[in-house]
């Protein structure tokens, strides 16, 4: 493929429009539409749904992987030829990673990886693996155990959640109290629920999409909840919470998925990423 109608699509892709795609670019937005056109052309598909936002179709997320490797491997080559002259450049790595993660263990990881810029996404763990089949991330904290179709997959370890209230939330009847979720997507608490062998209560919910809110709400009595382990310690040691059933938690394990193919950047991520998990997770 030409690689500059496959540099095209993808900046469509990452910005959403033509004329976003003309601006990164630097040319005009007819350039950009006769590059596209060409490229369906020559596959024989159309590419690119022209909506708002632009979004590829079912035959252009094909590509959207492809792109994205290509321009990987080129940013590397560039940044080792210019290295011993104008020093090295930079590179972008798109990771998803569920909220649990990134609040507590990922971060670190990134940290001692210098001239890269990441782009973070987060999902839900059940459902971080998504953006890996679209191509619109390049590596994964996920539960899914099944390699996404040109991935490789690696087992993290398993982080430990723990049932906890506030002492102020008071007797917690799984029943009628309620039960703090991240969002929609969120089922770790009827997991802990099913493994008690109770019958499927219907609580009241509280949705906080963000992993330190949610945290703060726990903690200050708007419900019950599973929280990660590395935070529940030290909050139950300082009795900010207290242990709803004790000597019970709910494991989940989580692997690393990352695209086959031979690079530096991802094969630095994914040594940093596995010590970080080492440290981490059970």
């Amino acid at each position: 493929m030409d690689p500059t109608q496959l540099a095209t699509f993808q900046a469509i892709v990452d910005t959403g429009s033509f004329e976003a795609a003309a601006r990164a670019l630097h040319v005009t937005p007819s350039a950009v539409s006769q590059r596209i056109k060409a490229l369906e052309q020559d596959v024989g598909q159309v590419l690119i749904r022209r909506a708002k936002p632009c979004e590829p179709t079912e035959a252009g997320r094909a590509l959207v992987r492809y792109a994205g490797q290509v321009a990987l491997l080129e940013r590397e080559a560039l940044s080792a030829a210019r290295g011993a002259l104008a020093g090295a450049g930079r590179t972008r790595i798109s990771v998803v990673v569920n909220a649990d993660s990134l609040h507590t263990w990922f971060l670190p990881a990134l940290a001692g990886l210098p001239g890269i810029d990441f782009d973070l996404h987060q999902d839900d763990q059940d459902h971080t693996a998504d953006l890996l089949r679209a191509g619109t991330a390049m590596a994964a904290v996920t539960a899914q155990h099944v390699a996404v179709q040109g991935c490789r997959v690696e087992r993290l370890g398993a982080m430990r959640y723990r049932a906890v209230a506030a002492p102020a939330l008071g007797a917690v009847d799984f029943a009628t109290t309620p039960m703090i979720l991240l969002n929609r997507k969120d089922r770790l608490q009827h997991r802990f629920l099913a493994s008690l062998n109770r019958r499927r209560p219907d609580p009241p919910i509280h949705y906080v999409p963000a992993a330190a809110a949610f945290v703060e709400a726990i903690r200050l009595g708007l419900g019950w909840a599973l929280m990660p382990e590395q935070i529940a310690v030290p909050d139950l040691a300082a009795g900010r919470v207290v242990e709803l059933v004790p000597g019970r938690h709910l494991d989940v394990p989580l692997y690393w998925q990352y695209w086959r193919m031979e690079s530096t950047v991802l094969s630095a991520l994914t040594g940093a990423v596995k010590t970080a998990a080492r440290d981490a997770l059970r």
